[in-house]
């Protein structure tokens, strides 16, 4: 028997919603009919299933608790009726299953990443091959939840924007939309390089996706004009305007097309504030924002190393996303000796002028510093005993612990762009909604570093 479930369970999955208990008892049942069909042994199903997920708040209005019991007592009364039900397992959402012996119908439960990772310095512990197939998921479940066909995308040829036009052809291809829906721009501006224009440029080739240039230096020189800002002025509202600009254009894009704008944003550059607040900030779904830097180049070096040598690819990478080109690899290797950066700054001689960890410091230490606070709950002092002996003859401990109080000082002055942000996937047990790890904007992270 084909251990690798058929497509037509985890599309049941898609379309399940929050709160619409009838729909979601009937895929549900049609579901177990299916599995006792195809005689499986076992069929996993997470414990909010007849939910449809989390309903926040709405979850104990006394109102839904008795909707939602009516709907599970229906649910349980349809499953007696099935003859050679397979074994039903229900799953706390957050847990990964028992799978009872090789032969079981399917987990469609969304399990989170845990466990630290076997090299202390990278505690988030996600492997590739599990990562991006959840980011995949967790798109094309939003795309089945409103019906939408279309997405925006801007591709700066930088390393997050690379793996989010990545995860949304995953999820174009699983859900077996036209990829001609993927609308790709990329918005040269005052400090792009040829060679990040030219990654963008063969990367979406690669996928056989067409890419339109929107050049914003002139509507950022109007704008300059309009608020009597010298356009040789290089100053914090000098890039902002162009990271402003780019999101303007998308949002209205997304508008014309009737779809979503994908943001690329990652989870260290949330947790740091390192964004545009209403311009890269923003977006309609953000498939990176449960994915640290560290993680994040993993993925993009995983996808690469599977296509240049793709006969040794994991079975993973075939069924969950693209058929890529020898392009595809070429830009992703390119893109990960790339310096991170935003590219707001005019380029020297042709270089990028602008380097993010210059500024704000190494994301592997950071994802170190995220990692210990949220998910161990250590201090100041803890965070930096373990950072000092993970990365002892990488760092000194003056520069480890420089750059600790800069993660706290940003971690919670920049917690108001956080709790704005909008929805994305969660791939670990940590991750930074103001639904899972909530931070008042104006608390002071004084009392946690002392």
């Amino acid at each position: 028997m084909d251990k690798k479930p058929p497509k037509c369970f985890l599309d049941a999955l898609l379309r399940l919603r929050p709160g619409a208990f009838a729909s979601n008892v009937d895929i549900l049942l049609k579901l177990a009919r299916m599995s006792a069909r195809a005689g499986h042994k076992q069929l996993v199903l997470p414990s909010d299933a007849v939910r449809g997920g989390d309903c926040g708040s709405l979850a104990a209005h006394p109102a839904f608790v008795k909707a939602c019991a009516k709907a599970e007592a229906r649910f349980l009364d349809g499953l007696s009726k099935i003859k050679n039900l397979p074994n039903v397992v229900w799953v706390e959402r957050g847990q990964t299953p028992e799978v009872d012996g090789d032969d079981f119908a399917c987990s469609i439960v969304e399990t989170l990443v845990t466990e630290a990772g076997p090299d202390p310095r990278f505690p988030f512990g996600g492997r590739p091959e599990e990562v991006f197939p959840r980011q995949v998921c967790g798109l094309a479940r939003r795309l089945a939840a409103i019906g939408c066909k279309d997405a925006v995308i801007g591709l700066s040829g930088g390393l997050d924007s690379a793996l989010a036009l990545l995860v949304t052809v995953g999820a174009f291809k699983l859900l077996e939309l036209d990829l001609k829906g993927i609308h790709v721009y990329t918005m040269p501006g005052f400090g792009t390089t040829k060679r990040t224009r030219g990654n963008a440029d063969m990367l979406a080739e690669g996928l056989g996706l067409k890419l339109e240039t929107i050049d914003i230096t002139p509507a950022c020189r109007q704008h300059f004009k309009d608020i009597r800002q010298p356009a040789t002025r290089h100053d914090i509202t000098f890039e902002n305007a162009q990271a402003r600009e780019r999101t303007q254009i998308l949002m209205d894009k997304a508008n014309q097309f009737g779809g979503i704008v994908v943001g690329t944003g990652d989870m260290s550059e949330i947790a740091l504030g390192w964004c545009t607040y209403n311009g890269d900030h923003m977006s309609m779904f953000g498939v990176n924002a449960g994915v640290p830097k560290t993680v994040v180049r993993e993925v993009c070096r995983w996808i690469a190393d599977s296509e240049v040598q793709m006969e040794k690819a994991p079975a993973d990478l075939s069924s969950f996303t693209i058929h890529h080109s020898s392009f595809v690899a070429k830009a992703l290797l390119d893109i990960l000796e790339t310096p991170v950066s935003p590219e707001l700054l005019p380029a020297k001689r042709g270089k990028i002028a602008q380097k993010t960890e210059d500024k704000v410091g190494p994301y592997e230490l950071h994802d170190f510093f995220l990692w210990h606070f949220v998910e161990e709950g250590e201090d100041r002092k803890q965070i930096l005993a373990a950072a000092k002996k993970a990365f002892k003859g990488q760092y000194d401990a003056k520069t480890i612990a420089g750059w600790l109080d800069v993660f706290f000082r940003r971690f919670f002055s920049q917690a108001f762009k956080r709790n704005c942000a909008p929805d994305g996937v969660q791939v670990f047990s940590v991750y930074l909604s103001p639904s899972a790890w909530h931070v008042p904007s104006d608390m002071s992270g004084a009392a946690f570093q002392n």
